[in-house]
């Protein structure tokens, strides 16, 4: 069932203008309280037909980190826009930087194939990200476009529920 999602889900992101929803999903988030009010927001670097919320980087106001794998684990990195990246096993960007603890998150806005009206999120299934929001205070969002959201995506019971989706 999750694998035929994600394969939709895919196929659907690949149909959309992603540039232009990300820009107005960028515009959505910048408008919430949860990131007005955030100082230490994680982000992705997007892979191929995802959301590039690397925009908000303009932002100085705000203090920015990035995800980076190692092992079974997900670890938060400070990120600046001159900073260097790597290409990592999964053939996705992550910062050189030193990582560090992530209770100093107060927004992490995570990646989704697609999302439930329930605010639980499909992942790429390696469980990364479940395991890295299963014991933070920070706000957790989603951003995506409309298309994506669906009845449900068969949540698990290890499966991390969202605080808010963004959509448009």
């Amino acid at each position: 069932m999750k694998s035929d999602l994600r394969n939709w889900a895919k196929s659907i992101r690949a149909s959309l203008d992603i540039e232009t929803v990300s820009s107005e999903l960028v515009q959505e988030l910048i408008r919430t309280s949860d990131y007005i009010q955030a100082k230490n927001i994680m982000i992705f670097y997007p892979k191929k037909g995802e959301v590039n919320l690397l925009s908000l980087l303009k932002d100085k106001t705000k203090n920015f980190y990035l995800p980076k794998i190692e092992n079974e684990n997900l670890l938060c990195c400070p990120y600046k826009e001159e900073d260097k990246l790597c290409l990592s096993c999964f053939n996705t960007k992550e910062p050189l930087t030193k990582a560090c603890k992530k209770d100093v998150l107060d927004l992490i806005i995570v990646p989704a194939l697609a999302c439930d009206k329930d605010n639980y999120r499909l992942g790429y299934g390696g469980g990364f990200y479940d395991r890295f929001l299963k014991d933070t205070d920070a706000v957790k969002i989603t951003c995506l476009p409309k298309e994506l959201i669906v009845s449900t995506v068969f949540p698990e019971e290890f499966d991390i529920k969202m605080d808010k989706i963004i959509t448009c």
